[in-house]
């Protein structure tokens, strides 16, 4: 998922945080035909990141039209993602505003802190949607967002790994660890950057991690020491290939479509993304030549979920968790996992599905350019701590953009 960050940290709002904290105001989730019923009729407003074609299709062709038709429900979408969700519900609560104008956000990681930070999240309420009997929450990349338990404030929504690209018309077999990048770097200097927004800064703590030999260094709070030691680690490798970077590393793509479109311009050999699936989909849209492939890093990359909220003073809440319930269904999940559609991975678990279903996920769903996710599973990395995005965010920017 690409969200921008808040550079500077967290903002505080004066309203506490407490980890148990929870709305009450709407007992009417547990009776899930009422739930229908307060529904039908009703408007709501989701704001969502809206920086991909395919996305938007799919949820202005396929899901505004069936929560329409199976629900009654009238989906209004508006553009905002990270620092202006959290933004407008502040200024909303600053204001005294008893309602807010969103419903439904699209976030995860920095954005679900900051959320939870002034109480804007309504939960919890995942356990109460019908289809979250389906849900793979076993597994370690759903349970958990930068490593905050979700507890029922946030629904998963799509299960994704970071990415490289490349184009094998220019490079056969591409480099697999940090040290054959550097050399590969350096002999073609021009062809590799990365971008300066949320996957750009993926590829950043994917290094980070895997410069410190040890992922579990990265796990639970945030730690000082480990920042400070391996962070001076990443920045002395990035020194070294900097000059070597496109446009000599002077400047960075501020954004990933930048960057893609420098790829299909053939001006760089290598992109990536947030989403595996994401180089088939470019692919179809005609953007990236057929001779680009996925593959990731000996070290790893991190793979994480990005999830959907209820903004705790919305006064659609039930229609808010009716649309959330239809998009973790196996049958709207089926359908973004199509790589002509999104291909953005499922956070449903294939064993609780009927086999019929299951079948039709086996037999639907087929990548020909991404490799195979349970390939790069093999070498995924679990997301760390809020804080270490935001420093690395700031560092990035004082000792290499600036530098």
């Amino acid at each position: 998922m690409k969200y921008f960050l808040l550079a500077l940290g967290v903002v505080f709002f004066s309203c506490q945080h407490s980890e148990n904290n929870t709305t009450t105001d709407l007992p009417v989730l547990d009776d899930w035909e009422q739930v229908l019923n307060e529904a039908s009729g009703k408007k709501i407003t989701w704001m969502m990141w809206q920086g991909d074609p395919f996305i938007n299709n799919y949820v202005s062709e396929y899901v505004v039209p069936k929560v329409k038709e199976k629900y009654n429900i009238e989906l209004e979408v508006v553009s905002g993602q990270g620092n202006q969700i959290v933004s407008t519900l502040i200024a909303e609560k600053e204001a005294g505003n008893s309602t807010s104008e969103l419903d439904m956000v699209w976030i995860n990681g920095e954005t679900f802190y900051q959320l939870r930070q002034i109480n804007a999240l309504y939960g919890p309420f995942v356990d109460k949607l019908p289809n979250s009997e389906y849900l793979d929450l076993n597994n370690r990349f759903i349970t958990k967002d930068f490593q905050q338990p979700t507890d029922g404030f946030e629904c998963p929504w799509g299960n994704v790994q970071l990415a490289l690209i490349y184009n094998m018309d220019k490079i056969e077999i591409p480099p697999r660890n940090l040290e054959e990048l550097a050399a590969w770097v350096k002999k073609n200097p021009g062809q590799f950057t990365l971008s300066n927004d949320f996957t750009g800064l993926t590829l950043l703590k994917s290094w980070m991690i895997g410069l410190s030999g040890n992922p579990d260094l990265f796990k639970g709070d945030f730690s000082e020491e480990t920042y400070n030691k391996y962070s001076d680690r990443l920045w002395e490798y990035v020194d070294e290939i900097k000059p070597y970077l496109w446009h000599e590393g002077k400047t960075f793509p501020s954004n990933i479509a930048q960057m893609h479109q420098l790829y299909a311009n053939g001006e760089l050999t290598f992109t990536m993304s947030n989403n595996d699936g994401e180089v088939d989909n470019k692919i179809l849209q005609g953007l990236f030549p057929k001779s680009s492939r996925s593959f990731v890093f000996e070290e790893g990359t991190i793979r994480n979920s990005h999830f959907l909220g209820i903004v705790s003073d919305s006064d659609e809440k039930n229609a808010a968790a009716v649309v959330i319930n239809f998009l973790i269904s196996p049958e709207a999940q089926l359908q973004k996992m199509k790589p002509s559609v999104w291909g953005d991975g499922t956070v449903l678990d294939m064993n609780l599905l009927p086999d019929s279903t299951r079948l039709m996920f086996d037999i639907g769903v087929e990548r020909k350019y991404a490799t195979d996710r349970e390939v790069i599973l093999n070498y995924a990395l679990e997301e760390p701590a809020p804080e270490y995005m935001i420093r690395l965010f700031d560092d990035f920017r004082k000792k290499i953009i600036e530098k």
